[in-house]
């Protein structure tokens, strides 16, 4: 009895308390505390009404945070409650912007109205921040607050590299949840490069039989102080591609693959050396890091490499609903079509003048090819040599010049400069443990604005958005890989969602403490130096 009457008195104490403070990351566009009103509290009675079927995944997805982490499944309902409810409701007229939101909570209940089934799972998200961070089994309190909220960006993305080291689809699973989380709407899978080809293609068997396996690694920071001498590798099956994709679907996330040409490309030429431009030589899965214009690693631009290039893409594309697939394009050293005769022989026949024309008739080929598919190319900004393809987006990582030249001839781009976008850098001067040997800090990446100030206000609109990368050199499983990401990701999703003007760094770092409390509770692998800050 005794046990009883102290938990109900826990339930009351907690419904009665002051609400939290709110610390939402990104920052909203419009947030109003009602600090004089008395919280709504989650509890084993609370419903979750939802009258449009297509906002269940929203629904669920909520019950998945709540069971996960405090051991509570709210039923869901098609029948409007008096109170005691979490309301999701699909409304166009609710904003002008684009899968924008409207949550409101009172002590009744809590209300996310939604342009857009996105809309309604941004609200959720924003929901989610609102909620404790410690595991507890009674009650939540959720504070009375008004939001309003929409993203600045349309294209709000994150890269993983999994070439060079192989993630499983349980981390890819939990890496789309922390995309989700932070509102980010595009996932760039980078599946092939020269050490290592990752996804399953039926048609060319050889490419995850001999492409997707190296024989060694090297030992180190670049250029390393040996080699492990153990077989690595990995890939997944198109059923397992299947299973990423819905599962970001559901959570409104694009899954974009990259099938990198005409370089990158040795886990390729180690399976089928007759694409390369010495198909006499023995190629190998790369084994080291940083070997552009020291390897072979590109396509010889003959027929027989574009009907196997086409094949390869074909299966991509019907297994990816997205509209767009990135080709890469990005370090084709010019050095191995200078050397071939037949190389040469093609740029002659087709009146190119140099290296960097076959180049852009390289990926011009590839376009069309993807044009006629119904799908669109997005291609690092070395697709610009030699001239851009007419329908491509261009993602500027060699800093923000490329994203400026595409701008300018009316693409659409996505900002990923390296010195502010590769989360692959170190946090810190004396990092805790080894990464590649440049430093990106938190604030950095913080201060980024994607849209240069060289542009005219017509020149910016084609400014899709920005994304973050990560290339996994020296991060070989998924604690280095979330040390890598958090809590940069924080500062990602900020400039990419919320309004320029809202954006303040010292108040950042006072929602982050908030994070990072969360990330505890979620078991997350961030630095804990971040703590002191």
């Amino acid at each position: 009895m005794k046990k009883t009457c102290f938990l109900l008195f826990l339930v009351i104490a907690t419904a009665q308390a002051p609400a939290q403070d709110v610390h939402l990351i990104p920052q909203p566009a419009y947030l109003d505390i009602k600090k004089e009103s008395k919280p709504f509290v989650i509890n084993s009675s609370t419903k979750i009404f939802v009258k449009d079927s297509t906002l269940l995944k929203s629904a669920n997805n909520l019950n998945e945070y709540l069971g996960k982490y405090f051991l509570v499944k709210l039923d869901i309902t098609n029948k409007e409650l008096p109170g005691n409810s979490i309301n999701l409701i699909l409304n166009t007229t609710v904003s002008e912007f684009d899968d924008a939101y409207v949550l409101t909570s009172s002590e009744k209940n809590i209300s996310i109205v939604g342009t857009s089934g996105a809309g309604v799972f941004y609200g959720i998200q924003s929901l989610i921040q609102l909620l404790p961070y410690h595991s507890t089994t009674f009650s939540m309190p959720v504070p009375a607050i008004a939001i309003t909220d929409h993203p600045r960006f349309a294209y709000r993305g994150m890269h993983l590299d999994v070439s060079r080291h192989f993630f499983d689809v349980a981390f890819i699973k939990k890496y789309i949840d922390y995309l989700a989380l932070h509102k980010l709407n595009n996932f760039h899978w980078h599946l092939t490069d020269d050490h290592g080809w990752r996804i399953e293609i039926k048609k060319h068997p050889r490419l995850t039989a001999i492409g997707a396996w190296r024989n060694g690694t090297i030992i180190g920071l670049y250029p390393g102080t040996g080699n492990d001498g153990l077989r690595y590798g990995g890939y997944y099956t198109q059923e397992e591609i299947k299973e990423v994709i819905k599962y970001a679907a559901d959570r409104y996330i694009n899954v974009i693959p990259e099938i990198e040409m005409p370089a990158h490309s040795m886990s390729v030429l180690a399976a089928y050396p007759e694409l390369g431009t010495e198909p006499s030589k023995k190629y190998e899965v790369a084994q080291t890091w940083g070997i552009f214009n020291k390897f072979n690693n590109v396509f010889q631009p003959t027929e027989q490499t574009f009907k196997f290039l086409e094949e390869v893409l074909t299966e991509v594309m019907e297994l990816f609903p997205s509209q767009y697939i990135h080709i890469g394009g990005d370090e084709a050293s010019k050095i191995w079509w200078k050397q071939s005769a037949l190389s040469q022989q093609i740029m002659k026949r087709n009146g190119i003048k140099d290296e960097s024309g076959l180049q852009s008739y390289f990926i011009h080929r590839i376009e069309k090819f993807v044009n006629s598919k119904g799908k669109t190319i997005i291609g690092w900004d070395e697709i610009l040599d030699g001239g851009l393809a007419p329908n491509a987006i261009v993602m500027s990582w060699r800093g923000e010049k490329g994203g400026i030249a595409a701008a300018k001839q009316k693409h659409k781009v996505i900002m990923t400069p390296e010195n502010m976008m590769y989360f692959n850098h170190s946090q810190f001067v004396k990092d805790d443990s080894l990464t590649a040997a440049k430093f990106l800090p938190l604030k950095t990446v913080y201060d980024y604005e994607p849209v240069p100030a060289v542009l005219s206000a017509e020149e910016a609109s084609y400014v899709w958005g920005g994304q973050a990368n990560l290339w996994s050199e020296y991060i070989a499983s998924p604690a280095k890989a979330e040390y890598m990401i958090f809590p940069r990701l924080d500062a990602l999703s900020e400039i990419l969602w919320s309004p320029k003007e809202k954006r303040n760094y010292p108040d950042f770092l006072k929602r982050l403490k908030t994070q990072l409390k969360r990330y505890d509770l979620m078991k997350v692998n961030y630095s804990k130096k971040y703590l002191n800050n």
